[in-house]
C-alpha cells in the first residue's frame, strides 16, 4: 500500500494492529527535498514548461 498522507499512514497501522498483522514501513533512501524537486519538475513537463535541445547545436545555441 502506498498512503499519501501521515494520516492515512496512521489509519493503516492501527488497522493492522487491531487485525494482529505485522506491518513494516520503508523510509525512502533519497531526501525529502530532492523529492519534491523532482515531482516539482515532472509537473512543470506535465504542463508542457520544457525546452527541447537539438543536438546537432551546441548548449548555448540551444538557449537562445
Amino acid at each position: 500500500m502506498h498512503p499519501k498522507s501521515k494520516e492515512q499512514l496512521s489509519a493503516l497501522k492501527a488497522v493492522a494492529k487491531a487485525l494482529k498483522v505485522d506491518f513494516e514501513t520503508e523510509k525512502s533512501p533519497y531526501n525529502p527535498d530532492f523529492v519534491a524537486r523532482i515531482k516539482e519538475s515532472m509537473k512543470q513537463v506535465e504542463q508542457g514548461n520544457y525546452i527541447t535541445l537539438d543536438p546537432t547545436k551546441s548548449l548555448w545555441e540551444n538557449l537562445k
